[in-house]
C-alpha cells in the first residue's frame, strides 16, 4: 500500500504577547473581586475578555489561604480569563498549579519575581586583597577662550508606527517595539497601544497604553486629551481618576515613581 503525504493541519510557532498582571495584594478573592469589578465598571471594555496573569510575589501568606479556585471563578464571571501565574514561592506556584494557573516566565530573561539571585562566591581567606585601580587624572579645564561642547543627544533608538485613520470604537493598534503616532482622532472605545510613546496629533478619547513592555520612561502626548483610560508600564488611570488633569488640552503624561504627571504641551 502506498503511503500519502498528509495536508499540514497546524503550525507550532513561539510568539510574544502583551499580558496584563494582576499583582495579588490580598489572598481572599472577596476582598479583590469586588475592587477589580469597580474598575471594570470605571473602564467598560478595558478588561473585558483581557488575558491576565496572577502575580504571586507580593503575597505573604501560606499557600492554602489563597483561595486559587474562587479566584478563577470570580475572574471568569467578571469576563476576565487568568492564564496562569508568575512569582511565588514553590509551594505557592505548585498550589497555583493545581488550581489550574500553571506558572509563566517573563520572555527573554529570568523570572525575577520567582527567583532570587544566586549568592556571590566568597573568596578563600589567604586570597590576596583585589589591586585598588589608580584614579585617573582630572582632565584639564578648557582654555578661556573655547566654548564649552554641547552633549550630544541620544534618541530612544525606536522606529514609529504612524496611523492617518481615525481610530474606531472597538478598533485596538498596538506598535510593538516601536512608537505609536496617531495624526487623526482617537474615538471613545477605540484603544492604541505602544512599547514606546504614544502620539495623538488629534483628539484622544478612547484608550491609550505607553510603555507596554514595562517601559517605565515612555510618555503619553495628545493635543486634546480627554481619554477613558491611560497607562504608562502597567499602571493606569481611568477617567474618573485623573484629578487635575488639563482635560480637553494639549497634555502630555509621564511617570513619577508609581505616580502620574500631566503637564501641558507647548
Amino acid at each position: 500500500m502506498s503511503s500519502q503525504t498528509l495536508p499540514e493541519s497546524f503550525r507550532l510557532r513561539a510568539g510574544n504577547f502583551n499580558l496584563l498582571v494582576l499583582r495579588l495584594l490580598d489572598p481572599r478573592p472577596e476582598t479583590v473581586l469586588p475592587a477589580l469589578g469597580d474598575q471594570f465598571r470605571r473602564a467598560p471594555g478595558f478588561l473585558r475578555f483581557a488575558l491576565i496573569v496572577i502575580g504571586l510575589a507580593d503575597l505573604a501568606v501560606a499557600p492554602e489561604e489563597v483561595d486559587f479556585r474562587g479566584l478563577i471563578e470570580g475572574l471568569h464571571a467578571l469576563e476576565i480569563v487568568p492564564i496562569g501565574t508568575t512569582g511565588g514561592s514553590p509551594q505557592m506556584r505548585q498550589a497555583a498549579t493545581a488550581a489550574g494557573l500553571p506558572p509563566l516566565r517573563v520572555v527573554g530573561g529570568r523570572d525575577s519575581e520567582a527567583e532570587a539571585p544566586a549568592a556571590s562566591a566568597i573568596p578563600p581567606a589567604d586570597a590576596a586583597p583585589p589591586a585598588v585601580p589608580t584614579p585617573a587624572p582630572a582632565a584639564a579645564p578648557p582654555a578661556a577662550g573655547d566654548a564649552p561642547v554641547a552633549p550630544a543627544f541620544q534618541g530612544s533608538g525606536r522606529t514609529a508606527m504612524v496611523v492617518t485613520e481615525p481610530v474606531r470604537s472597538g478598533q485596538r493598534i498596538y506598535a510593538e517595539g516601536a512608537d505609536l503616532i496617531v495624526t487623526a482622532t482617537v474615538n471613545p472605545g477605540g484603544e492604541v497601544i505602544a512599547d514606546g510613546n504614544v502620539h495623538v496629533y488629534g483628539a484622544l478619547r478612547g484608550r491609550a497604553i505607553a510603555g507596554a513592555q514595562n517601559d517605565t520612561e515612555a510618555r503619553i502626548f495628545a493635543l486634546n486629551f480627554d481619554p477613558e483610560l491611560i497607562a504608562i508600564a502597567g499602571f493606569y488611570a481611568v477617567r474618573e481618576g485623573l484629578g487635575a488633569a488639563p482635560i480637553g488640552r494639549p497634555t502630555q503624561v509621564r511617570l513619577d515613581g508609581e505616580e502620574m504627571r500631566f503637564a501641558p504641551l507647548g
